[in-house]
């Protein structure tokens, strides 16, 4: 995995050019909103399968497969959740501040 900044032989951080640093502003925002809007949807959706694998480790009834298959999915969802979230702070890093989002689109 990239990351955004490496340390020099002080350890001191330096950062990389993002590749989002060119964008202009409103573009940016735009994008943030979007980044953000995603976000809360994958928590939404890696909660409800925890939710899921939670209630299964509970069952005596549940077979090891599905408790397995239910442990998979929500392992492969946290690795995308934490790429997501490493490209939404590099987006707010280069905007310089996170937008107002609303807390439901209907607002």
């Amino acid at each position: 995995m990239n990351k955004a900044s490496s340390s020099d032989a002080n350890g001191r951080e330096k950062k990389r050019e993002s590749r989002f640093s060119s964008m202009q502003q409103s573009k940016l925002e735009a994008l943030a909103v979007s980044a953000i809007l995603e976000h809360r949807l994958l928590i939404a959706a890696d909660e409800a399968v925890y939710e899921e694998w939670a209630r299964a480790t509970a069952d005596p009834s549940i077979s090891a497969a599905v408790l397995k298959s239910l442990q998979e999915e929500y392992v492969a969802r946290q690795k995308k959740s934490e790429v997501q979230q490493e490209e939404l702070s590099e987006i707010i890093d280069a905007l310089g501040y996170v937008p107002e989002v609303p807390l439901d689109k209907h607002e």
